[in-house]
């Protein structure tokens, strides 16, 4: 099995088709239909990588970024948001909250999925204690 994968979108339709595309690629996939949810997913998986929508009921996105944050077991966890929301300022607003890439919709799915790759294989590549060891030289 491939990484964690967590999708956090509040279509349906959109959730079943991410989920599907990444499953037949080998990821695993936790999935949540609102903010909330996928916060709390998010502590109990701590996936590698979270893919989420903006515009979310329960907590929207900006307040999913900043709960995840602000949490030790999940602020380093890359989140890219999924977004209709195409304006450059709209960008730079919710980069400013946290999020690691963004990505407007409608998806090019081939394009998504090749980006998912080079994300993994930069972390495969990396030393086991990346991110255990602050100001430490690796052994």
């Amino acid at each position: 099995m491939k990484h964690t994968v967590l999708i956090v979108e509040d279509d349906p339709q959109n959730r079943k088709l991410l989920a599907e595309l990444l499953a037949v690629k080998g990821y695993r996939v936790v999935e949540a239909c609102d903010g909330r949810q996928g916060v709390e997913q998010a502590v109990a998986h701590l996936p590698e990588l979270i893919l989420m929508d903006i515009q979310l009921p329960e907590m929207d996105g900006t307040g999913v970024l900043q709960a995840l944050k602000g949490n030790l077991l999940t602020r380093a966890i890359p989140v890219w948001l999924l977004t209709a929301y195409a304006m450059p300022s709209d960008e730079v607003r919710f980069r400013a909250c946290g999020c690691d890439e963004y990505i407007t919709k409608p998806l090019d799915l081939r394009d998504l999925l090749a980006r998912i790759e080079r994300l993994f294989e930069a972390t495969d590549d990396a030393p086991a204690c990346a991110g255990l060891c602050p100001g430490e030289a690796c052994p």
